[in-house]
């Protein structure tokens, strides 16, 4: 996939980030996952889909000896429905997964899987939302895109949890 550095980040209603918050606290301590849809030419996305952690079946592609704690993959049928979602009205365009240390940032091991194979920017032109919860509370989220200029993912916004009550 081409490079892309759309560095505006895309609105994610109140209502959707309360639902991945509730999804995040029901994964807690293993990291969910999945995606956020929305029109091409809208700035905001409008659905969720969450997938099924499969990093406990050892399928991460850089760090399979990971648990679901520390990691998540996203494969099988919720893969296929991922890429083909592309070809729809309304694509996925956010990425998103929790960090249960409490810690919204994207780490070496998110910028590698999120980067194509081939070194040439992102491997999915979507942007990436990074949840972090402890056991108790959702602290904080952080949205990242890629930047043609860092050649990597950045931080483009970053919110308190209470920032969406």
């Amino acid at each position: 996939m081409a490079a892309s550095s759309n560095l505006e980040p895309l609105h994610i209603p109140k209502q959707l980030m309360q639902q991945i918050f509730a999804e995040a606290r029901a994964a807690f301590p293993a990291e969910c996952c999945g995606w956020l849809t929305g029109p091409v030419d809208s700035a905001e996305v409008s659905a969720m889909r969450p997938c099924d952690n499969a990093q406990s079946a050892g399928d991460h592609p850089t760090a399979a000896d990971r648990g679901a704690e520390t990691a998540y993959v996203i494969a099988g049928d919720d893969l296929l429905a991922f890429n083909r979602g592309f070809r729809e009205p309304e694509p996925p365009r956010i990425i998103y997964h929790s960090h249960p240390n409490g810690r919204a940032y994207f780490s070496d091991t998110d910028q590698e899987v999120a980067t194509s194979p081939w070194g040439d920017g992102p491997a999915y032109d979507v942007q990436q939302l990074v949840v972090g919860l402890d056991a108790d509370h959702i602290i904080e989220v952080a949205l990242f895109a890629w930047s043609d200029d860092a050649g990597r993912f950045v931080e483009i916004s970053r919110a308190r949890a209470d920032d969406y009550r």
